[in-house]
């Protein structure tokens, strides 16, 4: 049996083909009806995926932001398009996150990547999730949430001349090009998102130091606090995550909540999951 792995963020998908106990991988950008064409979807999947993958696939799992509504039905027919013999299914990245984490374990799942959402998981299926209001309603904690608030500080004058002075030599950016890219342009979250490098790059400055503390606590309030993470792990993936891990950790020690894996990706733990089914 052949099977194709997706893991799909607003930024990044990573693609994974199990065929005869090997694995084969591709990545391309961010496959989400929200942000990109059907037509441009089924290009990136005839140009950079079935070369990889091979037309014989039997089984397509694909997880992806975004995925509510009629996004699901919309990536089945492009998969299902390039793929005509495979088994298509899709499903959140928040189902992406609970079978990488914790398997057929319980606990509470975690992304922090783009954009960030949460839910409990009994080891079969999430009992309950929150809403992420994606990077306008909500995202709080994630690299879209920090890039606006950086964005608005700088726009408004609250970014320290200093810290200020260096943005402006990295991005020359006016007001118009930042509205304009921000309410006109696709995309709008990972152009937030792309200013993830200079926040991080900056983690030690007082103003940046509080931006990140502030942004991931403000994700545990209006999230994970639902779930008790007192009695339940709290595990995590997503770049943001695994790059202030020891934020979080710090977070954690304070609150005296209960921490579990942090990962990066979870793409692994998919070709894990599937692997043994």
């Amino acid at each position: 049996m052949i099977q194709l792995i997706a893991d799909s963020g607003a930024t990044k998908t990573e693609w994974r083909v199990l065929a005869d106990g090997s694995v084969r991988e591709v990545a391309t950008v961010g496959v989400s009806p929200l942000y990109i064409k059907p037509a441009q979807i089924k290009k990136i999947l005839r140009k950079e995926v079935l070369p990889v993958a091979g037309a014989d696939v039997d089984k397509i799992h694909f997880y992806g932001a975004g995925v509510v509504g009629d996004m699901k039905d919309i990536l089945a027919e492009c998969l299902a398009d390039s793929f005509p013999k495979a088994e298509v299914t899709v499903e959140s990245d928040m189902l992406a996150a609970c079978r990488a984490l914790f398997g057929d374990s319980s606990g509470i799942a975690c992304i922090l990547g783009t954009g960030s959402n949460c839910c409990s998981w009994d080891g079969s299926q999430m009992t309950a999730t929150a809403k992420s209001g994606g990077f306008i309603l909500g995202d709080e904690g994630s690299g879209a949430y920090m890039g606006k608030r950086l964005l608005s500080d700088y726009i408004k004058g609250f970014v320290p001349a200093a810290l200020a002075k260096e943005f402006d030599k990295r991005y020359h950016l006016s007001y118009a090009d930042i509205v304009g890219k921000v309410y006109r342009e696709e995309a709008p979250s990972r152009f937030l998102a792309s200013f993830s490098p200079f926040i991080s790059e900056h983690r030690n400055h007082q103003y940046i130091k509080v931006l990140i503390r502030e942004s991931l606590e403000e994700f545990m309030v209006r999230n994970v606090l639902r779930y008790d993470p007192r009695r339940n792990k709290v595990g995590f993936v997503g770049g943001i995550a695994e790059c202030y891990r020891d934020v979080i950790e710090q977070i954690f020690r304070t609150a005296g909540y209960k921490l579990g894996p942090i990962y990066a990706k979870p793409i692994d733990g998919l070709v894990k999951y599937h692997a043994e089914r």
